[in-house]
């Protein structure tokens, strides 16, 4: 009989390096290593660098912790084709064109090294936004699993582009503006409720290069893991399936959820408890904008003097490149000292912490996928503010479908009256609880997922069967 080692599916893990891809990368990193896998996960030097930098415990291996518990994940890193330091923030552009044409380079060079070890790999595990997964798989004859991030609603309209470019949706100098009916398991969406890059006139950029790239690539997928709960997106899923074997997985969050054994956060993270266990129940509003996108700093003015006309107890993250790295102080002046006696204000905490604890009653939230998730586990409802990318997409499951949120303004440029109002109508105990209601509706729907014979864990499940058969890998006997 063959040794166990040679039963184990071996895979190659390597995810987008942004932190709201690394957090639901490593989760499911250590969710299929619980499940019997070896797994090699690759970072980019830069995203180590910055994780180590922000947790100076964690040395060379961020999954230390977690091999002692007896995970077999392994720790590598690449470069993307940029110095460590460069600053990725201020120059988006620059780091999204080396992701395109420098960074395969490198991960072809380490995967070969992995491969040609002697190591037996099945599968690799990477990003649906890589350009060169199918590639490089193929290369190295193994299975390519594209993990998707966000939700399938984002997914299918990235990969139906064509269907939005022949009815004049996308890719027009001047697009239609009427409802999109024809995406196969989509009832209705709104041109406005595209993710931004699909609704820029000017299609020639580096993010859109990537996005059409990548989407071409995913169509060579083996399977697609996605991060999103079957019945929340049963439509989509399941003309998604159609076309590509597609699991609905979600959400995949880490096993403590408040605590995680491996750091991924690239910020040092601040200690908020103290001063949210001196708050009331419910009284607290959290808000963060995620770890990516920038605000305008007219805008981010507005909501500060908003939150500060509001006299809603706040906890605010303002990442310290949240306007721009090059501009480090952009509020209001006098503005800490108009509400220091209730608001926290910090360059990074544990959302997850901050979320379940029990005087956070609301998030003002860009609408991240990973943020959407969270706060719905933790039950608590959005008030959105959408900047770039999926995050429109996401802002109409939270507020129209769901309906567990509210936007944070209706118009643009915001103002600091409408972001007052809107912050009242989500905290106050009569007008919020309709919304309270509804997140805890929909948190039903992620408990079933991922309660025992659940549909995320059957999904897993079924592709790990299919991943082994394809593979002919036998299981192991325990």
């Amino acid at each position: 009989m063959a040794d166990e080692s040679s039963q184990k599916s071996h895979a190659i893990f390597i995810p987008y390096p942004l932190q709201g891809h690394v957090i639901p990368s490593v989760n499911l990193a250590i969710k299929l290593a619980s499940k019997g896998f070896t797994i090699t996960f690759i970072n980019t030097h830069a995203v180590h660098h910055q994780t180590a930098k922000a947790h100076p415990d964690i040395g060379s291996d961020i999954f230390a912790k977690v091999r002692e518990s007896g995970l077999d994940i392994r720790y590598a890193t690449v470069s993307d084709g940029l110095p460590v330091e460069f600053d990725r923030s201020l120059n988006h552009d620059q780091f999204m064109a080396s992701l395109l044409h420098e960074f395969s380079a490198h991960v072809d060079e380490v995967v070969g090294r992995i491969v040609g070890s002697g190591e037996k790999v099945h599968c690799l595990i990477v990003d649906t936004f890589f350009v060169w997964s199918s590639k490089i798989a193929k290369k190295f004859g193994l299975l390519y699993v594209s993990y998707w991030t966000e939700p399938a609603l984002v997914f299918t309209l990235y990969y139906h582009l064509d269907l939005l470019r022949e009815n004049g949706h996308f890719g027009q100098q001047e697009c239609r503006e009427d409802t999109i009916k024809y995406i196969p398991g989509v009832e209705a969406v709104e041109p406005r409720d595209m993710m931004s890059y699909l609704q820029d006139t000017d299609t020639t950029s580096v993010c859109h290069q990537i996005i059409f790239n990548a989407f071409q690539d995913a169509k060579n997928a083996d399977f697609v893991l996605c991060n999103t709960v079957q019945d929340l997106e049963l439509g989509t899923i399941s003309a998604l399936h159609a076309k590509v074997p597609f699991y609905a997985i979600g959400p995949i969050f880490p096993p403590g959820f408040t605590k995680s054994n491996v750091a991924t956060s690239l910020w040092s993270e601040s200690d908020c408890s103290q001063w949210l266990d001196k708050k009331p129940h419910g009284s607290v509003l959290y808000a963060s904008f995620g770890s990516y996108a920038h605000v305008k700093k007219s805008e981010l003015i507005e909501i500060a003097k908003g939150l500060a006309l509001s006299k809603v107890s706040f906890l605010w993250v303002l990442r310290p490149d949240i306007v721009s790295s090059d501009d480090t102080d952009p509020l209001p002046v006098g503005f800490k000292e108009e509400v220091k006696d209730r608001s926290m204000i910090i360059p990074w905490c544990c959302q997850n912490a901050v979320l379940a604890h029990p005087a956070t009653g609301g998030f003002l939230t860009h609408c991240g996928w990973n943020s959407v998730l969270e706060s719905i586990w933790c039950g608590v409802p959005l008030l959105c503010f959408p900047l770039l990318t999926d995050q429109f997409t996401n802002r109409k499951l939270v507020v129209d479908d769901w309906k567990m949120g509210i936007n944070l303004s209706n118009k643009r440029p915001i103002t600091k009256e409408e972001v007052s109002e809107n912050v009242n109508c989500l905290m106050s105990w009569k007008s919020g609880d309709e919304y309270r209601v509804k997140v805890k509706e929909v948190r039903k729907s992620l408990e079933n997922a991922l309660a025992p014979n659940g549909s995320s864990g059957t999904n897993l499940d079924l592709f790990i069967k299919q991943l082994k058969a394809k593979c002919q890998i036998k299981p192991i006997s325990q």
